[in-house]
Parts: structure tokens; C-alpha cells; sequence
């Protein structure tokens, strides 16, 4: 360019492109073109060459090719989070798109952010002392650092794909914005209309002539045909004409800038590439006359640039509009040649800006141009700055008046196409993707003409089928309307009715409408796809509008006729309701065929609609909303969700990570507005249109800091919406729908319009009562409150108190929804989640600014809006720190989960899911883990202290503390659980916040395993103490006569050497027997005095019932010696029943049914106290007077227990019980005891002694090596016993070791996981017996089977062998190491030695006294040579042990160990104990003191015995089952009275019976029973069951897999 200096640079600045050009011709069109007109080939090389330029600067050259889709426009990235500032040009065009799209006014600036400030600059030149000529000067600096806004929009329009300019257009008109008609040719040698990039803009209006009847009409933009005036501009003037028709289109009261002008920010920068642009802006009426400007729609054009250089366009103009108003400063020869061209049709009028010097020169072309365009003197107006802009405007609103009342050609955007086509304009749909789509949308539009008729006839799947699908879904899950009928009869009634509406749907044939459609939806072109589902829509709509249009006069008439039936009116109301037809009615049929297909054909490879969930799939990723609940059913098609999702996950390559954003709100508050402005969606907002149900879109997330690789946004439809206010259950519904969304989502936006203050307290109660179940199941949604219209700048401050009643209303609202929800405890809105009044409200403007049709979008409210998105992503972004967000697979299971708890109403007591379920398991494994890693401790612990016990003098026991041993033992153990507690909950582990509130149920099981082990540990060393105590006397007396005995063998010794001739062996023998008879003789040996075990255990069994009452005292005289009573000769008599209760039983259970209650709990107790006896019996102690008190404590403390109280058992019961179960302990007592007299009669002890006495004195004499006999000795007489005690000691730990971490750790981790493993593997023996044993004596069951499991693993001996090898190794190693270790520290004598040695290893080894004495007897003086003969012996050793256990009995070497695996097993997977109070299925909660009991699957009631009392026929009703219906049941807890089975929990508050989460969830159970109903019935003495008729159609594998189901094990 010139020098900013010069002349000729001062006029370039001052024109236009167009201007620019003419002059530049002017000058030299005598140089290049030999004066002529320059070709039209130059002109579009300058335009390019130009575009190029701009597109550089904008940074959009690699955009001309490929295109920006809406998709990457609306991609989650960091920027579109940041306030959007422009600092560089390069900024400018996603500048305009984020504002644009986010529908903030000011999204036409182009200002850049300077580096220097004005104020700075201010400051500078206040500085400044001297003022000079600069002060005249015109400062444009911003013309040189940015572009036109115009060029910025032809540029970015230029690099969009279809779509996003249809999302532009459409966002610029809600701004009130021109919009591009005709886009100059730039790409290309042509201009090119915009039809397609407007057809998405739909406009309502209320004409003057619908006034009085408050009619209004609503069209496509497009379609609809109205006047269009037209302004261009010849030559250059003063005047700006974009700003003369902003006050043109303007009303006094609100005034917009719809077209860019000079004096507007940027506008005076010269375009670039934008001159030959056409806008286009509208004028449409509100139906007030006073203040309308028009009482019409009209269409107002303006042409950027001089219309000279810009022929097409003007003739463009001139055929479709009804007047062109050409502004001028002169009519020269050049304007009249151009003007002298234009068609007579339409009407031309001149606003001249005249100079004096100019006028006659106009005057004379202006008649000679009257004639050819029939021009009068009233179509001249003249303005200039003299010239009152109001007044004008009024003059040429007033001519416009004149000729929209005159008649005047009308035509619609889409016949301009026509027009275009003729001037070899491009229309920008006309390329074949789009036509065929097009047309492609028609074949099957063309059909509907009624909407109601057609989906009818078209749609038959989701009419009154679909409706009544869900309702029987819904009643198989509340069982409303069950009457008299059995709850399971009932079930199988409505599933036959449910897979008989099923087979109706698949009897469906798809309509051709619907194979069309699934043609255009499968095209395999993704842009021909995308266009027709974008006609389908604009055509449906049009459809739809046309006929509720209808509807709506019809109603309105009908409401008129006072006479007119209200049944009639009614009908008309329900056609209106139903009078939408959109893309989501087609694919909710596709679904349903899936669905019925999914149902009735289980092959895959039959299935002709397996495609379809892909087809929705990738109508996801493209940006389509996904119908998530259908709101005309009102239910969730689950199948057809699952699979479409999973479809989705599996194009994602389960890279599916995202966040849920969820609005909830009253109807028509602009919930679908502000999720389209905040994320640019595009959910549907035109009248009639509300949403109906859920839809969710899919947003990827370009940011990796958010954590996920998508935002799901769910909007749903209003609550208290005024079509379903009607019904019964409107308030349920909404429940439903906000309890589901908010289930499902991570934020949750409740949008609130603040001019209702009722409606807003019914959302609110809806809203809490959502957010109390979501808080009892473990969910923590974040909520935004967003109080909409809300305009006044102090609105925080002076909501403030508002914000404090919210928060009090909202605590009332929650401890009302807690009543209602049966919870007991006193709650607050902020127990139920974080809730920070100040952060979590947000005040925003009106979304007009001015009153509709005319009103623009509020700047405050799209910034408003801006703020929130900031906020939520912020708020993800540290959220996701915390908690992983759900992938595909999860949100699935929570669909699933939360519509079937939605449906069995009853929310908080039946809700399911099994990632709760699975996060429930993982963390049971995990506790299961240090549940067992404490017990081994304490065994380990309790092993060592009873080997020191052993080893230990009175002396030493009496100033030994064990007791604060055990109890820091215990706190440590404690400790390290809780603390791993506390470090799982902040692992990553998946979806921990679910189980949080489990997480004091483990702390309290804790609790309760250290009050376990810590009696355990206690009793088990106390019982060491009575032993050893039991024991000192006898060791005591057995020295004094070992001491005798080695005096004796010494003198023999000393004797035999003097002998003259050598002894031979015999002779040896001989004199060592006489020697040791003598001694015995000479020795008075003091036996040990028997006892009469029974007779002290009888006595303590009067003392424990001395205060029991004479009927017991009677019982007890009465009672036969104590021998004469063994527990296999106790029986169940009717009398250990109280005589009173069965007056109220009799009415519902028979008396064998509650004696064989009784009798298994009598069965479990026996059971119990006979593990105590024979643990104390193979202790090889003597009897200790505790025994029998420890008895009678267990016995005591289970019969006190409630659920034996309930019962009702008689003194007899307790008196018989108590003298079997110590009948039995005291035969097993007294022979514990004569076997210990036997063990420990000190003649016995001494000829243990014998040959090891004989075998050292013959060493002696002979003066062998004494070293390798003591060590040979102290190998068979010391170690060998010590070891094989230690093995003994250690293999039972390590067995449950080897179990719990092997190939067996899965079955045996969890409750449920073992639950699995024994009923698949009964499912598959198939043995009644085994069943019955199952059901009945379930404990017993247990301990069997996890004893044959055991038994199994070790039956090939290499497995054990294994781990006894590994034992004995162990300490054989530390004996050496040990040995090695005394020999450095010295110790010259060997019974010093051998006291340290047992010192040393005093934790480990019970080595035996007597057998040391013996070889400690003539002490060698050498140890190191011992030492080297015992390692010598030790290989041997280790051989033979191993050898003696690899020969004993499997059973027998198991069932002696201390710690026995199977009982450790056993307490693993056992539980409580408790079992559910209808069905008897064990309790699967973890740990052992939790709150709650629950199973994963329950069965029928008749396979616990339950059986009808008049007909003897055995129940086949499930719990489960019966918790939902309106079924009732009676029992002791409700005093025999009927109570509703829904209200169990009043009387069973600790059980929680959740209904089947499918249909087929219990049809295992269901199997059996069919399997096995007479069988069963046999045993039971009782009738079999009639069962259901759908019962007996269940399969083995059907049975397998209902199992596999419900325990989610894949």
C-alpha cells in the first residue's frame, strides 16, 4: 500500500472493496484494458487473491479444504472453557463461533485485546504539556490491527461444513442478527443463496389478522413467502445505509443492530472480502397493533458494497423483492446505463444523498429513467446531514406500509432457489448427498398427512402395544392389581401377557416407511446420512406444525361451542398431545422390533434386526440425542438402551470414560435453551415440541484434565407438566424421571423459573426426594440451583435471605421425603449431599432482551450461562480426581439398576446394582484378606505362647504377663485392618463411594473379630496354664525319682568297671535290669488319684439351674445319672414348646414345622459345644472344672438369643439340652482324664526312660563315643517329637493359606462368591439330597462341604506333603542355624548347652524334660561334637517325619490339628448365620457385625419347609417376590396378625429383601423346585406344589444362567 501519508492512501482508507476497485480501474483501464471494462477473469483471480489473504491472517487456510464440522466446534478443549478474548486475528474466527454458538450478542466484535490500555495511553498523554496540530488528526489505529466483522463471518462460513453453518444461522437470527443471503463469489465465479444453512430456523409470529383471537402462526423461515425490500447503494455516500435500516427495523422501545455498520465496534475497518454480500433481516409482528411496525412479516435485504460492481446481485434483488431502495449520491451516465437494464415488475425507489453541483446532472438521468421504471415523484427521497433520521425513518416505514397493503409478489427463501438457478447463483444444497437425501426424506414424508393416522398405522409398535408393555413391566414389579391371586401365579399371568404382546409386536412386518428409513440411516455416505436425517426433521416438523396448527383452531372452536361434549374436546386434546412426529418416534420403532425380536428369538444368527443398535450407535457419535426414557409409555425399552450403548463402547474401543450433566425443571422453563447455549446442542425448543421423556447427547471431551472422553447431557422433559397433571400418579412420575436422571448423573442442574414460587416447591420436593435415595445407596450428585429471570445486578446480595430459606425448606423437604421413604433418623438437605448455598445457586437473566418475535438474546444471559459451564467443568475437573467417571459399561449397569428399583416404587428398599454388588464383593475379598491375616497372627501368636507356656516354670508363669501381650497383639491387629480399611477407600478402586456407607459395617466386624480372638486367645493359653499347672507336681516327683534312678546307674557303672574280666552284652542287660527293678522297688511311686468327672460336671450343671425355678428343679431330680445321656439320643418333644404358643401358630404352621426349627437349632448348638469338648479332649491335659462352666456359658448365651426367645422354648427344652450336652462331655471328659492318669503314671514316664538310661550306661562302660548316642538321642527322644508337634501346629495356618490364596481362593473370598460356587455345583450334580441337606441343616452343609472341598484338594498327597516339607524345613533350618549360633557363644557343659538351646528355641520346640535329664546324664564336656553329630542325624530326621506323616490317614492328620482349616474356612464364608425370616437363605453380608442382612437371590418359601396348612401343599411363593406385591403375610414379630409383606421391615428391620432385578433373576430356584417338587414334597411330608405353568418350562441352562446373572459373574 502507499504511505500512510500520502493522498492517495487517505482515499483508499476512506472507500469501500467495490470503490477500491472502480478506482483502481479508472485508473487503469487506459493502460491495461484499452478502456474498457476489466473481464470478468481478472476480477475473481483479485477476489481469490484476497480471500487467500484474509484466510492467512484468520489462520483458516487448511480449513478451505477440510471444512470445520459441528462436531469439532462443540469438542470439549480447554479454550472453550476460557474467557473468550481475541488477541491475535488468528483468534477472531473460533471468537465468533464460541460466542455465536453460545448466543452471546457481542459475538460480531473483532476488537483485539491491545497491549497497552487506553487508560495507559491516557495517562501518557496527560503527560504531555504541549498541544499541537495532532490533536486534528483521526486516530484509526484498530483499522490496521484486525478485519471487518463481515469478513469474519464470509470467512468462517466459507470453512464450515453444512451443518455448522445451519447451527450459525440459526444461532445469529436468535441473536437478532442479518443473516448472509447470498455469500459473493469468492471460492468460485459465483454468488451462492444460503437455503440450506437457513432451514433450521423456524419463526413464530402473531400477524394483525390473528390479533383478536390471540392466534399466532409458526413456519420454517424458508417456507414461508413474504414481501422482501431490498437497499444497495450506488457509488459512495455520508450516510450509512446498514444503520439507517437497523432504525428502520428498530421500535422505539427496543432498538437492534441487526446489520454491521461504520459506527459500530470494527465497522469501519474496509472489507476485505465481504463486499457482494446480501443480509438478509426480518420484521415480524407481535399482534399489537399500537406498537407493531408492520402487520406482516417482511423481508428487508441490504447489499454490502457498490451495486455497480455487483451486477448479479442487483439483479437478484430485483426479481424477488416487491421494492429496491437504491441509496445514491448522483445519477451519472454509468449509474443510468446500469439502472435503464432493471425489470418494471418491481418497484424502485432512490434516497438520494445529492451536492448542489450534482443535482441537475441527476435530475436529467432521473427523468429519462422515469419512464422505464415507472418512477414518480414518490420515489425519490433525498437526506443529508440536515435531514431528521426519525422523521425519515418514519417516511420510509411509511412507503414500505404503502406497498405491503398494495397487491405485492411474496416469495419465500426457497423460491428465491428458483430465481437463483436462472442467474447461475449456486444454492448451497444443491449438491447430490443433499438431493438425495432430500429426496429420499420425502418418499417417506410424502405419506403423512394425518400425524395421529400415521403412527397408527405406520408405527404399530409403540402405540397402545408399547403402552401396554410398559404398564405390564411395571405391574410384574409392584404387582398393584394382584387381587386373591398368588404372588407367583400372578407373575406368570402377566409375563405370559408381557411375551404375548411381544409376539404380537414380532408379528409386525416394518412398513415401508420404516424401511426407507433404515435405508437412508445406513447409507454408508456419512454426509448423505447426516442430510437426510436433517430432512427427515425439517420435514416432519413441517408437518407437525401444519397439523397441531389445526388441532389448535379446532380446539379453540370446540371450546367456544358451550353445547359441544367434553369427551369430544377431550379427544382433540389427546390428538394434540400426540401430534409430534420427529426422527425419535422411527427410531423408538426400531427399537421395539429389536426388543420383540431380542425376546422371541434367542439365535443370533437369525435375527434380522441384530443391526439396528449399531445404526442408533452411530447416530450418537454424530451428535444425535439418544431417546433415553420414552415419554409417551413412560418407560426405558432396556434391551434396546443396553445393546445400543454397548454398541457405542465398542466403536469408542471402551475409551468411554464421561461425566452425566442432567437438567431437571418445571415444563417450558427453558431447561432444553440452556443446555443448547451452554453446550450448543441442539434439543428441540419450537412450540409444541416440549420434550417428552429423557434424551441424551454425547459430547467428546478434547480436554485430558477433565478426566473422561465425554460429557453425556441428558435433558429431560418438565415436571409438573399440565398434560399429565390429570393423573394419578403425575407426582409419582415425576418422581420416577428425577429419581432415574439424577441416579445417572454427576451434575445435576434443577432449572427454576422464579415467578412460580409453588411450582418451584413442588420441584424441589421431587428434587429431595431424588437426592435421599441417591444419598442412601451411595450416590453423591452435585446440584446447581439456576433461578432463571432473574435481571437485577444485586440479585446475589439480595437473595441472600432467599438463599437461607431455600436451605430451610429444602431440610423441611428432606425430612418430609425421609418419612415418606420409612427412614427414621433426622436428616438435613445438606446429610444428603455438599451443599453450599453461596456456590450452588446461580441468578440469571431473561433469555430476551425485549419482548418476541423482535427481541434479541440477553448478553447476561448467555454470560450467566458461560459462568455455570466454567463452574461445572471446574467442578469435573477435581471431581474426577476423586472418583473415576463411569464408562459405558457402568452407566449401563445403573440404567438398569435404577429403572428397576424406579419401578418397584418402593426406591430405597429395593434398589440393585451390581457395580454396588461387585464393589461390595471386592471389598468383602478384601476384608476377608485381613479378617484372615489377624486370625493368623493370633494363631501364630497363641502357638507360640502355648509352646512357652509348656516350656516355662511356675515360677516363670507367675511373673509372666501375657495378658498386656495379648491385648497389644490385639490393638495392633485391630489397628492394621482399620488402617487398610482407610487406605482401600482411597485407593482408585472402582466406584468405592458406592460401599461408603458399608464401610462402619467392617469397622464394627473388626471390633467384633478382636472381641473373638481375644476370648479365643485367652482361653486357649489360660487352658495351656491349667495343663502345665496340672502337670508341674507330676514332673516335679518324676525328677526326684529320675535323680535316684542316674545315682543308681552311676554306682552300677563305677561297679561293673572294677569288675576284673570285661562284661559281655548280656551280662550288661543283666545287671542294668536287676539295678533298675531294685531301684522301682526301692522308689515308692505315688500313682495319680482318679477322679469322677462327672460327678464335678453334674454339679455344676445344679449350680447353673439352682435359680431356674421349682418346675426345673423338679426336672432335674427327676433327670438319670449324667452318663446315661449322649447327645445322639436327644430328641425334639412337642413339650419343649411353651403350651401357649400353639394356639397362635396353629393357624398357619404346623407344630412339626416349629419343632424342627427347634430341633435345628438344638442340632446347631450340640454341634457347637462338641467341637469346644473335643478340642479340649485332644488337648492330652487333665480335666479342669472350667470345662463344663464354658458349656454351659455357649449354651446359655445361644438360648437367650431373640430369634430362639421367638420360639417360645419351654424350661424343659433348655434342662434336656443341657443334660445331653454334658452327658456327652462327661464320658469324653473322664476319658480325657483316665487317658491322662494313664499317660503321666510315673512307673510308665520312667520305662519310657529305660532304654535311653541303658543305652548311655552301655556307652559308658564300653567307653564309646557318648557324642553320637546323646545326639542320636536327642534327635529321636527330643526333636522328633518337638517338630512333628510344631508341623501339627503350623500346617492347619498354612492349609488356610494355601487355600485362600490358590486356585480355590475365588470360591472361598466372599459370602456370595461361595454362595455361587455351591449352587452351580449342586446345579450340576443334580442330587435332591444335596438339596435338601442345603436347605434344611444349612450350617452342617457348609462344614460338610468345605471339609470334602479339603479333603479334595489334599487326597494327592504332593500338595500337602508340600506344605509339611516347608514347615519342617523351616525350623530345621533355624535348629541349625541355632546350634551354630550356642557353639560361638560357648558353654562348656552340655547341659548347659541344652538349656540354652531350649532357651532359644523356647517360642518354636516343647522339648520334653525327662528325655534332656537322660541325656544330660555324665555331662560331655564337648557341645561343638555333639553339634556336629545331631546335624548329621538331622537329614535322617527330617526323612523319617516326613515318612510318618505321609503314612497317617488324611482325615485323622487333619481333624487332629489344633488350628483346623476347615473351621477357619468355615468362619470365612459362613457369616452371621442368619437367614432370611420367609425363604431361610443364608445371609451373605459381610464381615460378622453388620447392620443389615441381605442375599443375592431368595427362593421359594417351600423349599424351607413352608407348606399350605389346609391343603399341606408346599408354598411356591419367593419373597422377593412377595415384598412387592400387595401380598400379606403373619408371624410371632406381628403377633399373628396379617401386615402387609411391603411393611416387613417393621418387623424385620434388620433384613433387606430387594425384589428380583429381572425377570428371570430367581429362575434358578424356580428350576429346582420343578426339578425336584414331589421328591422335595416326600421329604417334607407334605403335598406338592402347584406350580406356575412358565415354571416348567425352565431349563437347566436357563437356570445356569439366571444364576450367573444375579451373582454378575460373566
Amino acid at each position: 500500500m502507499h504511505n500512510p501519508g500520502t493522498l492517495g492512501a487517505w482515499i483508499l482508507e476512506c472507500l469501500d472493496w467495490g470503490d477500491i476497485l472502480v478506482f483502481y480501474w479508472s485508473v487503469t483501464r487506459s493502460r491495461h484494458f484499452g478502456g474498457g471494462v476489466p473481464p470478468t477473469g481478472w476480477i475473481h483471480s483479485e477476489r481469490r487473491k484476497a480471500l487467500q489473504d484474509m484466510l492467512r491472517k484468520l489462520n483458516l487456510e487448511k480449513n478451505q479444504s477440510k471444512k470445520f464440522s459441528l462436531q469439532e466446534v462443540l469438542e470439549i478443549r480447554t479454550e472453550s472453557l476460557k474467557e473468550c478474548i481475541p488477541h491475535t486475528m488468528e483468534d477472531l474466527p473460533w471468537h465468533f463461533l464460541r460466542k455465536v454458538l453460545a448466543l452471546n450478542v457481542t459475538a460480531r466484535s473483532t476488537s483485539l485485546e491491545k497491549g497497552t490500555s487506553d487508560g495507559q495511553r491516557t495517562r501518557e498523554e496527560e503527560g504531555e504539556n504541549t498541544i499541537d496540530e495532532s490533536i486534528f488528526r483521526t486516530v484509526k489505529t484498530n483499522e490496521r490491527i484486525s478485519v471487518n466483522p463481515v469478513d469474519v463471518l464470509c470467512s468462517v462460513l466459507l470453512c464450515s461444513d453444512s451443518f455448522l453453518q445451519q447451527e450459525i444461522l440459526s444461532k445469529m437470527s436468535m441473536c437478532q442478527f442479518a443473516l448472509p443471503l447470498l455469500l459473493p463469489p469468492l471460492e468460485t465465479s459465483h454468488c451462492t443463496l444460503m437455503l440450506w444453512a437457513m432451514r433450521d430456523i423456524v419463526k413464530t409470529w402473531r400477524p394483525h389478522s390473528l390479533a383478536d383471537s390471540r392466534g399466532f402462526r409458526e413456519e420454517s423461515l424458508v417456507l414461508t413467502p413474504m414481501p422482501t425490500i431490498s437497499f444497495v447503494r450506488m457509488g459512495s455516500l455520508n450516510l450509512s445505509k446498514s444503520k439507517l435500516l437497523n432504525e428502520f427495523l428498530s421500535s422505539s422501545q427496543q432498538h437492534h443492530d441487526f446489520f454491521l455498520h461504520r459506527d459500530m465496534e470494527c465497522g469501519n475497518i474496509p472489507r476485505e472480502i465481504a463486499d457482494g454480500l446480501v443480509e438478509i433481516s426480518w420484521y415480524f409482528p407481535r399482534g399489537q397493533k399500537s406498537l407493531d411496525l408492520f402487520p406482516e412479516p417482511i423481508a428487508v435485504a441490504n447489499l454490502h458494497g457498490d451495486v455497480k460492481s455487483h451486477q448479479v446481485q442487483l439483479s437478484f434483488l430485483s426479481e424477488i423483492s416487491s421494492a429496491v431502495f437504491i441509496f445514491a449520491e448522483r445519477i451519472g451516465e454509468t449509474e443510468y446505463t446500469l439502472l435503464s437494464s432493471l425489470k418494471e415488475s418491481t418497484k424502485y425507489y432512490f434516497i438520494l444523498e445529492c451536492h448542489s453541483e450534482k443535482v441537475n446532472e441527476t435530475l436529467k438521468f432521473l427523468n429519462k429513467l422515469a419512464p422505464v421504471l415507472n418512477l414518480s415523484k414518490s420515489h425519490i427521497l433525498t437526506k443529508d446531514g440536515k435531514t431528521n433520521t426519525a422523521e425519515f425513518v418514519e417516511q420510509l416505514r411509511f412507503i414500505t406500509g404503502e406497498i405491503t397493503n398494495s397487491p405485492l409478489k411474496t416469495v419465500s427463501i426457497q423460491e428465491m432457489a428458483t430465481v437463483a438457478r436462472e442467474l447461475m447463483i449456486q444454492v448451497d444444497e444443491d449438491f447430490r448427498e443433499c438431493q438425495d437425501a432430500r429426496n429420499c426424506a420425502v418418499e417417506i414424508t410424502g405419506d403423512v398427512r394425518d400425524i395421529a393416522v400415521y403412527k397408527k398405522q405406520m408405527l404399530k409398535l409403540q402405540g397402545d402395544l408399547w403402552k401396554n408393555l410398559a404398564k405390564v413391566e411395571k405391574e410384574l414389579c409392584r404387582m398393584e392389581r394382584q387381587g386373591d391371586t398368588p404372588s407367583e401365579k400372578y407373575r406368570s399371568e402377566l409375563k405370559d401377557k408381557l411375551m404375548l404382546l411381544r409376539q404380537q409386536q414380532n408379528k409386525c412386518g416394518l412398513t415401508i416407511g420404516l424401511k426407507k428409513f433404515i435405508h437412508g440411516t445406513e447409507d454408508s455416505l456419512s454426509a448423505k446420512k447426516e442430510h437426510f436425517l436433517k430432512w427427515m426433521k425439517f420435514n416432519l416438523d413441517h408437518i407437525a406444525r401444519a397439523n397441531l396448527s389445526k388441532l389448535r383452531a379446532e380446539y379453540k372452536e370446540k371450546c367456544k361451542n358451550i353445547g359441544v361434549e367434553v369427551q369430544n374436546i377431550a379427544k382433540i386434546d389427546q390428538l394434540i398431545s400426540s401430534s409430534s412426529l420427529g426422527v425419535e418416534h422411527f427410531m423408538r420403532e426400531l427399537g421395539q422390533f429389536y426388543e420383540a425380536e431380542c425376546l422371541m428369538v434367542r439365535e443370533n444368527n437369525r435375527r434380522q434386526f441384530a443391526h439396528f443398535p449399531s445404526i442408533a450407535a452411530d447416530l450418537m457419535l454424530g451428535g444425535f440425542p439418544l431417546e433415553l426414557i420414552d415419554g409417551d409409555a413412560s418407560n426405558i425399552p432396556l434391551q434396546w438402551i443396553t445393546d445400543v450403548l454397548t454398541q457405542l463402547n465398542n466403536k469408542l474401543r471402551n475409551r468411554s470414560k464421561m461425566f452425566v450433566i442432567t437438567v431437571l425443571g418445571v415444563q417450558s422453563t427453558g431447561k432444553s435453551t440452556l443446555l443448547n447455549t451452554m453446550f450448543g446442542l441442539q434439543f428441540a425448543v419450537s412450540s409444541g415440541r416440549c420434550t417428552r421423556g429423557a434424551f441424551m447427547t454425547l459430547l467428546k471431551v478434547q480436554e485430558k484434565e477433565l478426566g473422561c472422553d465425554f460429557i453425556l447431557v441428558i435433558d429431560t422433559e418438565g415436571l409438573k407438566a399440565p398434560e399429565l397433571a390429570k393423573l394419578e400418579d403425575s407426582y409419582q412420575h415425576d418422581n420416577e424421571l428425577a429419581t432415574l436422571v439424577i441416579g445417572l448423573s454427576d451434575v445435576t442442574i434443577v432449572n427454576m423459573a422464579m415467578e412460580n414460587a409453588t411450582e418451584m416447591k413442588d420441584i424441589l420436593q421431587i428434587v429431595t426426594h431424588a437426592f435421599l435415595r441417591m444419598e442412601r445407596i451411595g450416590q453423591k450428585p452435585n446440584c446447581q440451583f439456576v433461578h432463571q429471570n432473574v435481571s437485577d445486578v444485586s440479585a446475589h446480595d439480595q437473595n441472600m435471605r432467599n438463599r437461607k430459606h431455600l436451605l430451610e425448606q429444602l431440610s423441611e423437604m428432606t425430612q418430609a421425603a425421609a418419612k415418606m421413604e420409612k427412614l427414621d433418623r433426622d436428616i438435613k438437605f445438606s446429610d444428603i449431599m455438599d451443599y453450599d448455598p453461596e456456590i450452588h445457586n446461580w441468578y440469571i437473566p431473561g433469555l430476551w432482551h425485549g419482548v418476541p418475535p423482535m427481541a434479541s438474546v440477553n448478553r447476561g444471559y448467555s454470560e450467566k450461562v458461560f459462568e455455570l459451564k466454567k463452574y461445572l467443568f471446574d467442578f469435573l475437573r477435581d471431581r474426577s480426581v476423586k472418583n473415576s467417571p463411569k464408562d459405558i459399561p457402568q452407566f449401563i449397569e445403573w440404567i438398569k439398576s435404577l429403572w428397576n428399583a424406579v419401578k418397584h416404587e418402593n426406591f430405597i428398599f429395593s434398589f440393585r446394582n451390581s457395580l454396588i454388588a461387585e464393589a461390595y464383593n471386592q471389598l468383602s475379598a478384601k476384608y476377608s484378606e485381613w479378617d484372615w491375616g489377624f486370625r493368623r497372627e493370633m494363631h501364630l501368636w497363641v502357638s507360640e505362647q502355648e509352646t512357652l507356656i509348656q516350656n516355662a516354670s511356675p515360677d516363670e508363669l507367675d511373673c509372666w504377663n501375657w495378658q498386656n501381650e495379648l491385648q497389644r497383639k490385639l490393638l495392633c491387629g485391630e489397628q492394621q485392618i482399620l488402617e487398610s480399611l482407610d487406605k482401600y477407600f482411597e485407593s482408585d478402586a472402582a466406584n468405592l463411594h458406592l460401599v461408603e456407607k458399608y464401610r462402619e459395617d467392617f469397622v464394627r466386624s473388626t471390633d467384633s473379630l478382636k472381641c473373638e480372638l481375644k476370648t479365643y486367645s485367652y482361653n486357649k493359653c489360660n487352658n495351656a496354664i491349667h495343663i502345665k499347672n496340672g502337670r508341674y507336681k507330676i514332673d516335679t516327683l518324676q525328677m526326684e525319682y529320675l535323680k535316684v534312678i542316674e545315682g543308681k546307674v552311676d554306682r552300677l557303672l563305677e561297679k561293673c568297671r572294677k569288675e576284673e574280666c570285661k562284661l559281655d552284652d548280656k551280662e550288661l542287660r543283666r545287671e542294668f535290669e536287676r539295678m533298675w527293678t531294685e531301684t522301682l522297688s526301692e522308689i515308692r511311686l505315688v500313682p495319680l488319684k482318679r477322679r469322677q468327672i462327672y460327678s464335678d460336671i453334674e454339679l455344676c450343671l445344679r449350680k447353673d439351674l439352682s435359680h431356674r425355678g421349682s418346675s426345673v428343679n423338679q426336672k432335674l431330680q427327676a433327670a438319670q445319672s449324667l452318663l446315661s445321656y449322649r447327645m445322639n439320643t436327644f430328641q425334639m418333644k412337642a413339650e419343649y414348646i411353651n403350651p401357649s404358643f400353639w394356639d397362635h401358630v396353629k393357624s398357619m404352621f404346623s407344630e412339626k414345622d416349629n419343632l424342627c426349627k427347634a430341633g435345628e437349632l438344638a442340632k446347631s448348638l450340640m454341634s457347637k459345644c462338641m467341637q469346644n469338648i473335643n478340642e479340649k479332649a485332644n488337648s492330652r491335659g487333665d480335666y479342669h472344672e472350667t470345662y463344663s462352666g464354658e458349656l454351659l456359658h455357649i449354651i446359655n448365651q445361644m438360648l437367650q438369643q431373640g430369634d430362639v426367645q421367638k420360639l417360645r422354648p419351654s424350661p424343659c427344652f433348655e434342662v434336656d439340652l443341657k443334660l445331653h450336652i454334658l452327658g456327652e462331655a462327661a464320658h469324653l471328659f473322664q476319658k480325657m482324664h483316665e487317658e491322662f492318669i494313664k499317660e503321666n503314671d510315673p512307673q510308665v514316664r520312667l520305662e519310657k526312660l529305660k532304654p535311653q538310661y541303658f543305652s548311655i550306661f552301655t556307652d559308658l562302660y564300653l567307653e564309646k563315643d557318648a557324642h553320637q548316642t546323646s545326639a542320636e538321642n536327642f534327635c529321636n527322644h527330643c526333636l522328633h517329637p518337638a517338630l512333628l508337634d510344631y508341623v501339627n501346629r503350623k500346617l492347619g495356618i498354612e492349609i488356610v493359606d494355601d487355600i485362600v490364596k490358590g486356585s480355590q481362593s475365588t470360591e472361598f473370598s466372599n459370602r456370595s462368591f461361595f454362595q455361587f460356587t455351591v449352587l452351580e455345583q449342586l446345579l450340576v450334580q443334580g442330587n435332591i439330597n444335596n438339596y435338601v441337606e442345603y436347605m434344611t441343616t444349612y450350617e452342617e452343609f457348609v462344614k460338610s462341604w468345605i471339609w470334602r472341598k479339603i479333603l479334595d484338594r489334599y487326597r494327592k498327597k504332593e500338595a500337602l506333603k508340600n506344605l509339611e516339607s516347608e514347615i519342617l524345613s523351616g525350623i530345621l533350618k533355624k535348629i541349625r542355624e541355632m546350634l551354630k549360633i550356642l557353639i560361638h557363644k560357648g558353654g562348656e557343659k552340655m547341659s548347659e548347652f541344652l538349656e540354652m538351646f531350649c532357651k532359644e528355641m523356647q517360642k518354636e520346640l516343647v522339648i520334653s524334660k525327662d528325655s534332656l535329664v537322660g541325656i544330660q546324664f555324665k555331662n560331655m564336656s564337648n557341645p561343638s561334637q555333639f553339634v556336629a553329630c545331631v546335624e548329621n542325624f538331622l537329614p535322617g530326621l527330617q526323612k523319617r517325619i516326613l515318612s510318618e506323616l505321609d503314612a497317617l490317614d488324611l482325615q485323622s492328620k487333619l481333624s487332629k490339628l489344633p488350628t483346623k482349616p476347615q473351621d477357619e474356612i468355615f468362619k470365612r464364608v459362613f457369616g452371621c448365620g442368619k437367614q432370611c425370616p420367609f425363604c431361610q437363605v443364608p445371609c451373605e453380608a459381610g464381615g460378622s457385625a453388620h447392620m443389615e442382612h441381605f442375599a443375592t437371590v431368595h427362593r421359594p418359601e417351600g423349599l424351607g419347609t413352608y407348606r399350605e396348612i389346609e391343603s399341606e401343599k408346599l408354598v411356591y411363593s419367593l419373597c422377593s417376590t412377595s415384598v412387592a406385591s400387595q401380598g400379606l403375610f403373619k408371624s410371632p414379630e406381628t403377633d399373628w396378625v396379617f401386615c402387609p409383606f411391603k411393611n416387613y421391615r417393621e418387623y424385620y428391620p434388620d433384613w433387606l429383601i430387594q425384589p428380583d432385578p429381572s425377570i428371570n433373576a430367581s429362575d434358578y430356584w424356580k428350576f429346582v423346585f420343578k426339578e425336584f417338587n414331589h421328591e422335595i414334597a416326600h421329604v417334607y411330608e407334605a403335598k406338592p406344589a402347584d406350580l406356575p405353568e412358565d415354571w416348567k418350562n425352565i431349563t437347566q441352562e436357563q437356570a445356569l444362567k439366571a444364576l450367573k446373572e444375579t451373582y454378575n459373574m460373566k
